[in-house]
């Protein structure tokens, strides 16, 4: 297995996320434009940044803080343990009740209450899952 957020593991999700029709096409419909980043509880910066354009992931470099819209974080081990097996809607809202994922930016409760965002959520962690 790719180390998780690696340049190796990046391209891969890259792949994963442009290649599936069905989270592309919804954030698509819905005009999807927006940068977000995925780090560690304990780090200043986030370890992989990507800018999503019309629901496809065009880069994975670094951005400003004042650029990223969404950043989210969580341990290692909490990271590992959402990927290993996919959560779904109600697993994910545990997870930020419990403190385990947090939006360091961005509106968790906004973004549930968005049938469109939602799903688009809960499909990244299974993508996240597919990355060898």
């Amino acid at each position: 297995m790719s180390e998780l957020f690696s340049k190796e593991w990046a391209l891969a999700y890259v792949n994963a996320w442009n290649g599936d029709g069905e989270i592309t096409s919804t954030l698509r419909k819905v005009g999807f434009n927006s940068v977000v980043a995925f780090g560690l509880h304990e780090e200043d910066e986030p370890r992989f940044v990507m800018t999503i354009v019309d629901g496809l992931i065009v880069s994975t470099d670094k951005q400003s803080e004042d650029a990223i819209d969404w950043d989210i974080r969580a341990t290692q081990e909490d990271w590992l343990s959402l990927i290993a097996k996919p959560p779904g809607l109600m697993k994910l809202g545990i997870a930020y009740t419990s403190r385990k994922i947090r939006f360091k930016k961005g509106d968790y409760a906004s973004m549930v209450k968005d049938p469109s965002l939602a799903g688009a959520f809960v499909k990244s962690f299974g993508l996240m899952s597919t990355i060898p």
